[in-house]
Formats: structure tokens, C-alpha cells, sequence
């Protein structure tokens, strides 16, 4: 695992300070460049010694794949540092609960205490933030094939709901097909028979919040149309 981390964060700050020899692509904001940064460093933090390494391991099968995808779609189309900023936290908190598992979060055990909840919500919390906080940078990626700012927060918010059914679903499988022994840690279901479906419920919710910022929307869809190169 030493060599995995090792050779992942490597690879990624090169890329970031646009070390990049085959393509020739735009210049990176240092703005950008600092809050990635301080996400790998996050990450390896949290990468240290983490409760269970096999969860720890299939709660970041998918930050390896897709962390590289955004920034390569960030050098490209240079996205808003709010949504790159919205986006590491997430990803921060995800590193967190894949460090402790979401279900046995330690940090979280004084709000638990505090309401009296029957269990712990920090991953109800991140869930609920993956559709506030993804929002925009989702919205971002579309925006250039869509024509009308009601069309682009309508097809965003479909993409938020779609991509939290569709983890529920990978999920459970990557646990029946990776490590079966890994249910609780990894599902996280707490005894509660409907955890996917109040997960993907906080999911839109959250999503559903970003229509109160329909005008920021607005004003950023008209932004990214100026700043669009003229053919």
C-alpha cells in the first residue's frame, strides 16, 4: 500500500504543477494548483493507518479514477475556484470516513450523543453534501452543451439523483464481489433496512438547495458562454 500512495500522489502533484510533456494544454490557476494540493495532503494523511485497509481501499477505488479525470477536465475548461473548493470538501470528508469507516466515524460520536440518534450520521452528512456541494462543478460540465440555465439545473440536479442511485447500487456489488466479509464496515447500513434510499433521498435534497442560487447560476452559465472561444 506505501507503494500505491506513493507512486498516486506522485503522479498527481507532477500533474498539477503541469508537468505534463505529451499535450500542451492551458495553464492551471495557482489558486487551483494550492487547494489541490492541500487535498493530497489531506489524503495522505488520511491514507495513514486507517481502521479497516481493505475498506479503506474500496472507499477510494473511485477517488483514483476520478480525482485524475477532474483535474485533466480542470486544465482543460478551467472551472470556477468556488466548485473546485466545494468539491475537495467533499472529497475531504469522504477521505475522513474512509479512514475511520463511515459507520464508526469516532468524530461524530458527540453529535450522536448530543440528539440521542440511534446511530451514527456522518455518512447521511456526506451524502446529503455530495448533492450541495457537487452541484456546481456538475453544472459546470454541462453547461457547454446545454442552451438555457433552466435545461442546465435541470439536467445537474438529474445527474446528481442518477449518480447517488447508481453508487448505492455499485456499492453493494463491490462489497458481494471484492470482499463480502466487508458489508458493515464498507455499506455502512447500521441495522437500517433503508439506508440506500434515505442516502439518495439527503443526496437530493441537497441538490435541491442549489435552486435557491438560481441567479449565481445564472450569472455563471453567462460566464462561461463569454468566456467560451469563438470558432
Amino acid at each position: 500500500m506505501v507503494f500505491l500512495l506513493t507512486d498516486f500522489s506522485h503522479y498527481i502533484a507532477l500533474y498539477i504543477l503541469g508537468y505534463n510533456t505529451k499535450v500542451k494544454e492551458k495553464t492551471m490557476p495557482k489558486s487551483h494548483k494550492l487547494v489541490y494540493s492541500i487535498y493530497v495532503v489531506i489524503w495522505i494523511i488520511m491514507a495513514i493507518n486507517p481502521k479497516y485497509p481493505q475498506d479503506w481501499l474500496l472507499e477510494n477505488v473511485l477517488v483514483f479514477l476520478v480525482f485524475p479525470f477532474i483535474v485533466w477536465m480542470d486544465k482543460r475548461h478551467n472551472y470556477s475556484l468556488l466548485s473546485i473548493i466545494l468539491l475537495l470538501i467533499f472529497a475531504s470528508l469522504h477521505s475522513l470516513g474512509s479512514h475511520y469507516t463511515y459507520a464508526e466515524m469516532e468524530h461524530f460520536n458527540g453529535i450522536t450523543q448530543f440528539f440521542g440518534f440511534e446511530r451514527n450520521h456522518f455518512d447521511r452528512l456526506v451524502h446529503f453534501l455530495f448533492g450541495l456541494l457537487l452541484f456546481r462543478i456538475l453544472f459546470e460540465m454541462i453547461t457547454p452543451g446545454i442552451a438555457t440555465i433552466k435545461t442546465a439545473l435541470l439536467f445537474t440536479f438529474t445527474m446528481i439523483v442518477t449518480i447517488s442511485a447508481l453508487y448505492e447500487i455499485l456499492e453493494w456489488f463491490a462489497v458481494l464481489l471484492f470482499h463480502p466479509g466487508l458489508g458493515t464496515a464498507f455499506l455502512g447500513t447500521q441495522g437500517d433496512m433503508w439506508d440506500a434510499q434515505q442516502d439518495t433521498l439527503v443526496a437530493t435534497i441537497g441538490a435541491l438547495i442549489n435552486i435557491i442560487f438560481y441567479q449565481s447560476y445564472e450569472k455563471l452559465l453567462l460566464e462561461k458562454r463569454l468566456s467560451k472561444p469563438l470558432d
